[in-house]
């Protein structure tokens, strides 16, 4: 009794405690993502993406530039060095032509060889035009300083990228960077980014066709610190099989021999690559090689790919995201700078003039000679290259092609125009 007594008198001395009403928890309101505007949107930040955006600028046309990799990896890239003066015309407009006319070394023609034997083709004699040696990496170095000497606004590291609203006159582009989600608007969408990129998958399935041939075998590259074989390149049909031998400079060589699509660069010791390559030059070439330690290393597959229509919408697709040649006639980083040069006049012509039709009309007019470069492209690697698959009657063919192009002057002169670069 005395407990509960003692209970009741503690509870009526205990202050009251008023309880208040607790607010909803609400659920986590989604960040919006960080807006950037623009009026062309270029994806992919190698040498088209970035000579694009410089012809624009000199436009007074703005642009921003995604790009998935870092600059450290874009300038790493091992690629082709042969530019046609369309492309070093093209870098003189964009204002970063002073070292390709000062350093880039000028080729005024090539060499073909077969059966220990070989002739040249003639540049100069046939169209009296040069092509000019001068690494892909080099232009783009050129292009990266343009950019930020006038402070170009470009994103490295971009992932998740997605395109909308292309087929309005209001289209943007989703991606993130650096862990943060952004949305850029534009007006237009240029699709720099490569054959995997995203940009030539946004076109619908039902507009898109693609025509694809993928080669039964893959080119073994290695760049070494040594002279060139050679002053010119020497393009060498073997019945062991196809070898180029080219260079970045003077004391900086690029060698390639065909290989099949199972082997990988680490089976491939420095000396076995020598070897093999020496076995598919003539002798009067194989005998004054400078062999050395390789710089890098690497295995490329062959195909031939076009994407049609190049555009669709407010987008347009430029380089290897809408075409991709086997690398026999160096025409990768130079059909891509006819793309870039129809696109840029498109767009200066809608700003400017407010002309519809150059835009209109841009995959028309790169296709035309986009086919006419994949031509060119197939039918030197069908000529100098040697097939699983091939007869002795294949074979003779080849050689009677090559007998034929050295003894033909007008055979010579078209190889020489398309290889200098058809006009645009």
């Amino acid at each position: 009794m005395t407990g509960g007594a003692d209970e009741r008198a503690s509870a009526r001395e205990a202050p009251k405690t008023k309880t208040r009403a607790q607010p909803e928890r609400q659920p986590c309101e989604p960040v919006a993502p960080m807006k950037v505007l623009t009026q062309v949107a270029i994806i992919g930040g190698g040498p088209s993406g970035l000579l694009l955006s410089q012809l624009l600028h000199n436009a007074g046309i703005d642009t921003v530039i995604l790009e998935r990799q870092s600059r450290v990896h874009v300038l790493s890239r091992i690629r082709a060095g042969v530019l046609e003066q369309g492309l070093v015309a093209l870098m003189e407009e964009a204002g970063v032509g002073d070292r390709v006319r000062t350093e880039g070394l000028l080729h005024d023609g090539t060499i073909l060889a077969y059966d220990n034997d070989q002739f040249r083709i003639d540049f100069s004699a046939h169209v009296d035009q040069p092509v000019v040696v001068y690494g892909q990496t080099e232009v783009t170095r050129d292009l990266y300083a343009s950019l930020d000497a006038r402070a170009g606004r470009i994103f490295h590291g971009v992932e998740d990228v997605t395109l909308h609203d292309l087929d309005s006159d209001a289209p943007f582009v989703a991606f993130s960077h650096e862990g943060q989600e952004k949305r850029l608007d534009c007006e237009f969408v240029a699709g720099c980014d490569g054959f995997h990129g995203v940009s030539r998958k946004a076109i619908p399935p039902s507009v898109r066709r693609e025509y694809e041939k993928v080669y039964p075998f893959g080119w073994l590259g290695l760049l070494s610190e040594t002279p060139p074989v050679h002053e010119e390149l020497i393009y060498a049909n073997s019945e062991r099989g196809f070898a180029l031998c080219s260079m970045r400079s003077p004391t900086l060589s690029r060698y390639y021999v065909q290989c099949n699509l199972d082997e990988t660069a680490e089976s491939w010791s420095d000396d076995a690559f020598w070897d093999e390559l020496r076995r598919r030059l003539p002798d009067a070439y194989s005998e004054c090689l400078q062999t050395g330690p390789s710089v890098e290393k690497s295995i490329a597959p062959l195909r031939s790919f076009v994407c049609e229509p190049m555009q669709w919408g407010r987008l347009f697709l430029c380089g290897d995201a809408a075409h991709i040649v086997p690398p026999t006639g160096a025409k990768g980083l130079n059909s891509a700078a006819s793309d870039v040069h129809y696109l840029n006049q498109g767009l200066r012509a809608w700003y400017s003039e407010g002309d519809r039709e150059a835009i209109a009309r841009y995959s028309e007019r790169a296709l035309a000679r986009v086919w006419k470069v994949e031509r060119f492209s197939w039918w030197m690697t069908s000529l100098l290259h040697r097939f699983p698959d091939q007869s002795e009657f294949d074979l003779k063919m080849q050689r009677a092609e090559l007998a034929f192009l050295r003894e033909d002057s007008a055979a010579q002169e078209a190889l020489a125009r398309n290889y200098v670069g058809l006009p645009y």
